[in-house]
């Protein structure tokens, strides 16, 4: 799965450090045939002229950019004066981070939409340069801000009313001030960067550049490269699993073949966040990880276990999956495989109606504001060459959301619509309801809204389809999606706990111990649903979240659990009670990064420091399974278990 790169809008002083990183229908005509940009109709394409007319506008916006950075500078030493030289910093801050965000945006999804582009490239660098000069220059900031008592800035901020709106972010840097150093060790820290992330790209040189994928011999006589992109194809479109084992083996031949060397590559990582962690005084790698976002270890530790002992679900639609593929032994790469092999075509044109239906239980208002994303140009919806693959949707403040689509007309491309536009809406609320300083909201908030979106449009569909086949097709779309949302990620989290604990207690990390490590998680969670599991040992070593951003992925299990209760919430119970969930979501969404993500969640009626939501997405699991069974009764696909 890719994470959302929907760009997350910060205050002023760390936007310039961040801004480079993304984590983001008229009548019907079908999917054009051309992947030339200029030949595809203009309502499939977004509007970039509702940011910028020109670049000579642009360009003009960028004068005034260095302008404005430069008074910035002016404030370097009065920081201290009193509060209405606090107020002048944070709103000229404000004014700086939404024209930056605007410069940014611009060429960027210019870029995005012909990465061929060498000029484009040259104005994304022109940015970048700026930017880089102002975070150079501003870096006088946080330390000078931490020089004046937190007691005095709370009296500053009581009797200034007008500070209000930038509270939250004022003492979140009181708050995290615990775990700065001095100036000899953030020194020392400094030049620890320029190493630490070595382990990271030298996983990536070696699982993309060096790597060298074997041939292997399918059962119609042809051959095939075991890469990345064909071993994903084959899980899902080989139907015969001689020809599914034969690409397993040939694809994991590299990581069995360089176990010892994958696991030196993760104790690289592993030892890094221990040495971080005891730098800046924190007890354990994990609160290290969780105190940026002020998210308590025990919501990590309650989504592991609960969702380990709530596994069964899990396993027993393996062993469904089982029976219906008629294989006598059930393994990792069969566990892709759609059940049902048709043919279903949903065009774009088709796709707006069931969205804009699906999303009825939160008003007039916010359909309308749907409506709005398909008609006025916010999404760029087919492939065109130079395209960039994925999907995301990136938000311009004062402007609206943009989406990014590669349609092909199928049924996971509609609900990756629905999902973008989950984002897109929560983009919209957040900026209508929030000052740019508090606009922003953080992964573990953001994919609740995109998962939310999907719920309601499966719903929608399975109300109103009538086809069988369909009905197993859709079931399956969400039980895959919570199998590898959820449970996956739930099981890979534990892993990485149980990695990073390992190091934190001294022991050796070698390929055996992690390898034992990650087939003790595989069998919690898979039980012996899944036969010859010695084969998965070194399949932990093929997750480049491991090593790209440790304990980051349980977020999206956390998401998932999340949007099932309040879809729970919101669709059951009494009328007053359901539209009580449905105001709680919403001004979650309206909430922006105003608050933790844990508090954010709270007042939407999820309590993350209980086991309630992640019960709440086994229990849905459980019934989806049950239904699914039920449908692949009445096809005469399955008999009774």
């Amino acid at each position: 799965m890719e994470i959302d790169p929907m760009m997350h809008l910060v205050s002023a002083r760390t936007l310039f450090s961040t801004l480079l990183i993304l984590a983001f229908a008229a009548t019907s005509m079908g999917k054009p045939d051309t992947m030339n940009r200029d030949e595809i109709p203009e309502q499939y394409k977004w509007d970039l002229s509702q940011i910028y007319s020109d670049w000579e506008t642009w360009e003009t916006d960028m004068g005034k950019l260095q302008e404005m950075m430069d008074k910035y500078q002016e404030y370097k030493g009065h920081l201290g004066d009193g509060p209405d030289v606090i107020l002048e910093t944070e709103k000229l801050g404000d004014d700086l981070g939404m024209l930056a965000y605007k410069l940014y945006t611009y060429p960027s999804l210019m870029y995005t939409q012909d990465t061929r582009k060498s000029e484009i490239q040259g104005k994304l660098q022109q940015v970048g340069i700026l930017f880089a000069q102002f975070g150079a220059a501003t870096a006088w900031y946080t330390p000078e801000l931490l020089s004046i008592p937190q007691e005095t800035m709370e009296e500053w901020i009581a009797s200034t009313p007008e500070l209000a709106p930038y509270k939250f972010n004022i003492m979140e840097t009181y708050r995290l001030q615990a775990h700065v150093l001095d100036e000899m060790g953030e020194q020392l820290m400094a030049y620890s960067s320029q190493f630490s992330g070595t382990p990271q790209s030298t996983y990536s040189m070696m699982s993309n550049a060096d790597v060298k994928f074997p041939e292997v011999t399918l059962s119609d006589g042809s051959t095939m490269k075991a890469t990345n992109g064909n071993y994903e194809y084959s899980r899902f479109s080989h139907r015969n699993q001689e020809d599914r084992e034969a690409m397993f083996k040939g694809h994991f031949s590299v990581f069995n073949d360089y176990s010892n060397t994958y696991a030196a590559i993760y104790n690289g990582i592993l030892q890094r966040d221990w040495f971080r962690t005891q730098a800046r005084k924190y007890e354990t790698t994990l609160d290290a990880a969780l105190e940026g976002n002020a998210i308590p270890t025990s919501v990590y530790l309650n989504l592991v276990e609960t969702a380990k002992k709530g596994s069964g679900p899990l396993q027993r639609y393996q062993e469904i999956r089982q029976k219906v593929l008629g294989v006598e032994r059930y393994r990792y790469f069969d566990a892709y495989m759609p059940l049902i092999e048709m043919d279903w075509e949903i065009p774009f044109d088709e796709v707006k109606e069931p969205i804009v239906e699906s999303v009825k239980v939160f008003g007039k208002d916010y359909q309308k504001t749907v409506e709005r994303a398909f008609d006025d140009r916010w999404l760029d919806v087919y492939e065109n060459e130079g395209k960039r693959s994925g999907a995301f949707s990136m938000g311009v403040y004062g402007v609206h959301p943009y989406m990014l689509l590669n349609y092909t007309d199928t049924v996971n491309d509609a609900f990756t619509v629905a999902h973008e536009m989950g984002h897109t809406m929560h983009t919209v609320l957040s900026h209508e309801n929030q000052p740019f300083n508090t606009a922003s909201y953080v992964i573990f908030v953001a994919e609740v809204a995109s998962t939310t979106n999907e719920a309601f449009f499966l719903d929608y569909l399975l109300e109103h389809e009538k086809d069988p086949k369909k009905k197993i097709v859709l079931l399956q779309h969400e039980i895959d999606a919570i199998s590898g949302t959820f449970y996956r990620q739930a099981m890979f989290a534990d892993y990485e706990l149980k990695a990073h604990k390992a190091v934190e207690a001294g022991q050796p990390i070698t390929a055996e111990t992690l390898q034992g490590l990650y087939l003790e998680t595989l069998h919690d969670f898979f039980g012996d649903s899944m036969d010859d599991q010695e084969w998965y040992k070194n399949t932990w070593a093929r997750i480049p979240h491991f090593f790209n951003s440790p304990y980051y992925v349980y977020q999206y299990a956390t998401s998932k659990a999340a949007s099932s209760l309040i879809f729970e919430k919101m669709t059951n119970g009494s009328k007053k009670e359901r539209k009580a969930a449905v105001e709680n979501y919403l001004e979650l969404l309206k909430s922006g990064g105003s608050d933790h993500p844990v508090a954010l969640m709270q007042k939407a009626g999820v309590d993350f420091t209980t086991t309630e939501p992640i019960q709440a997405m086994v229990d849905r699991m459980d019934m989806l399974v049950t239904q699914l069974e039920q449908e692949l009764i009445k096809a005469g696909m399955l008999e009774k278990m």
